[in-house]
């Protein structure tokens, strides 16, 4: 069955499929880890810019639309460090020519979340940020907004993550995803007024530098408004090998706080098969307006289960993860809590 046969997530194989058929191109030969059991990691290009405001897709090409707004241009062939409080726009590597029935979204990635860096995509003349619709032929960029961390990246980094979809794959389910605030650690808040965060450096960075313990008390856990914290669910998550998930934003009725920048979870997490059961879901989550406290095993998300087209060729963790089998965690580029 080949994958437009019927409405599902692109595998790893399909992916590679659109990547040999030139539907997905780039300036620079694909790297061997970049294609993920569900989703194409996307790379910063040579250039990025730094913009007064950013702008909402439209009628106009990005770079007309960077034309008005940008500030000054930086050259990430030589690494820039992009500063908390500012938004940039940067080119990316990959460009699309999506077939008939192809479409795609895109995520930030987990480690980017996990550093409060918010990410969107954008397209020419786009209706939607993260959203690809099918026949795009075209460029791609990505809008880069540091909220807690200054951040240092350079052509390569790699900040977001495409999910390609044939047709309009059904919901399987709807999970709520609770919080954990029983451990000794609750969670941590970031530091403001900290380093440079590095975001091509595992491992590089000592916690401490950058992050408050938390911890709850009786069960709950006061949120102060405009503040960063790493939090972990209350369940472990489990994604199928035949469905892959996304973590959907926190409807209004439940809490007036954001969960979550990283969106998707690939076939495999969590499993057995891919010895990662029992992982937790990271959450990352920041306040609004209003003083907010938590309780344990609140619901502060939904996952939301669809189906893949076939099975994946290879699994969550197959190529090296930092996060399966994870508990509370945070990000990749910094050393374990406590070491």
């Amino acid at each position: 069955m080949s994958a437009t046969d019927r409405p599902g997530i692109l595998p790893c194989q399909s992916i590679e499929g659109l990547i040999a058929q030139g539907a997905i191109a780039a300036d620079s030969p694909f790297e061997p880890d970049q294609v993920q059991p569900a989703s194409l990691d996307l790379r910063l290009g040579a250039r990025a810019w730094r913009v007064r405001a950013s702008f909402l897709p439209g009628r106009h090409t990005v770079r007309e639309r960077i034309a008005d707004v940008a500030m000054h241009e930086l050259d990430l062939t030589k690494g820039a460090v992009l500063e908390r409080g500012c938004v940039y726009i940067a080119e990316l590597q990959e460009r699309l020519a999506l077939p008939a029935g192809i479409s795609a979204r895109a995520n930030p990635k987990s480690s980017t979340g996990r550093v409060d860096v918010f990410v969107r995509l954008h397209t020419d003349r786009g209706m939607a940020f993260d959203d690809v619709a099918e026949h795009y032929k075209g460029p791609t960029y990505i809008e880069i907004a540091p909220q807690t961390f200054s951040v240092l990246v350079r052509t390569g980094t790699r900040l977001n993550q495409l999910r390609l979809k044939a047709g309009e794959p059904p919901r399987l389910r709807v999970e709520s995803v609770g919080v954990d605030l029983t451990g000794e650690v609750a969670g941590f808040r970031g530091r403001r007024h900290a380093g440079v965060v590095d975001l091509d450096h595992v491992d590089g960075h000592d916690p401490r530098d950058f992050w408050e313990p938390l911890l709850p008390r009786n069960g709950q856990l006061l949120l102060d408004p405009g503040e960063f914290y790493i939090l972990a669910s209350k369940q472990a998550v489990e994604i199928p090998v035949l469905e892959a998930a996304e973590m959907t934003p926190i409807d209004p009725s439940v809490g007036e706080f954001r969960v979550h920048y990283a969106g998707f979870f690939d076939p495999g997490f969590g499993t057995d098969e891919a010895h990662g059961k029992g992982s937790k879901g990271v959450l990352e989550v920041r306040s609004h307006e209003t003083p907010f406290i938590l309780e344990d095993g609140q619901t502060v998300a939904r996952l939301v289960y669809e189906p893949l087209t076939e099975r994946p060729t290879r699994l969550y963790g197959d190529l090296g993860s930092h996060y399966q089998r994870q508990g509370l965690k945070l990000s990749k580029h910094f050393m374990p809590w406590g070491d």
